[in-house]
């Protein structure tokens, strides 16, 4: 079977007397896609930005390719593979696609920025992911449509060599056709061997690229499921908390 490149083993988080993640365990392999659902107040930020290093956890074991690790910054979080694409996206709209793939992080040569190297790197970036509905890498990001935004942003996290790439509601607010382009840019990151992890609130969309299934109720991970072998009916019983946990989700993660 194949190994996980991250590995969650109880972890635990609180903040004063609320406790919000309560010993989770959780998997990401390589060349899948995961996804994290759960009500609001679930626990699913919380959990997601312990792995971005943003709130490191109270307790609890971090694996990295097998290895103890520990998740202080948002900078060591990167430099072992991890990248966030937030709600958000974190993108600068009086900037091209280039400057915001490497925004705060520019290739530079004797002082200068290396913009030649910068765009033949972006471009490459997106040509790896079958991106062709940019008209130019030197567009600026306020030209751009949601799903090509989300696309940039993603191309991004590729740009840095992610191991794991982890999408905050990629396809909230995104058009039929803007959300067919993310889910099917998602899915083409984990054939390149990528581990993602998606957080959506939209099962339609889970169901539809997903491998597996974590379900997380008030801060417990209540069950793993594979997609294949669950319908969305079972998913949205573990939510609202009609479902008991699930025997391999109160253990070891699948």
């Amino acid at each position: 079977m194949v190994a996980p490149i991250i590995e969650l083993r109880d972890v635990r988080k609180s903040f004063g007397p609320v406790d919000v993640l309560k010993g989770v365990n959780l998997k990401v392999y390589p060349g899948q896609v995961s996804a994290l659902v759960g009500d609001n107040g679930a626990g699913k930020s919380t959990l997601i930005k312990g792995l971005a290093g943003v709130q490191p956890y109270d307790s609890g074991e971090t694996l990295i390719d097998g290895s103890p690790a520990h998740l202080a910054t948002p900078k060591e979080a990167s430099r072992l593979g991890i990248e966030v694409v937030y709600q958000d996206l974190a993108l600068c709209e009086n900037l091209d696609i280039v400057q915001n793939m490497f925004l705060g992080r520019e290739e530079t040569h004797q002082g200068t920025l290396s913009n030649g190297e910068m765009e033949k790197h972006a471009s490459a970036t997106l040509g790896s992911l079958s991106v062709r509905t940019m008209k130019s890498v030197r567009q600026k990001v306020s030209s751009l449509s949601g799903g090509q935004r989300q696309t940039v942003a993603i191309a991004r996290a590729v740009l840095q060599k992610a191991k794991v790439v982890i999408l905050d509601e990629p396809t909230a607010a995104l058009g039929v056709a803007q959300t067919e382009q993310v889910l099917n840019l998602v899915r083409r990151l984990a054939d390149q061997g990528v581990g993602v992890l998606i957080i959506s609130h939209n099962l339609a969309d889970v169901f539809q690229v997903a491998d597996h299934i974590n379900v997380l109720y008030l801060g417990t991970m209540v069950a793993q499921l594979e997609t294949k072998e669950t319908n969305n009916n079972d998913v949205i019983g573990y939510i609202t908390g009609l479902k008991s946990v699930e025997p391999s989700a109160a253990g070891a993660a699948r």
